[in-house]
């Protein structure tokens, strides 16, 4: 890996991903971090479902206040 690949976001790497299937974790890391790094949560997959229920709960009480 040279210094140019280091600098771009981990999406954009050849060794990235090759078509296959992300868990929520490395959704949100890569969402938090700008796609600079997937691994920021972990292996586990309590972090990125915690975020995942956490925004549809706010979600869902912004709709229901709104009512």
């Amino acid at each position: 890996m040279d210094n140019k690949e280091l600098l771009e976001p981990v999406v954009f790497r050849a060794s990235f991903n090759n078509f296959q299937k992300i868990n929520q974790n490395q959704a949100w890391s890569l969402f938090l971090t700008g796609g600079r790094n997937d691994q920021l949560l972990g292996t586990k997959n309590f972090a990125g479902a915690f975020l995942t229920f956490l925004l549809i709960t706010i979600a869902a009480i912004g709709i229901y206040c709104t009512l």
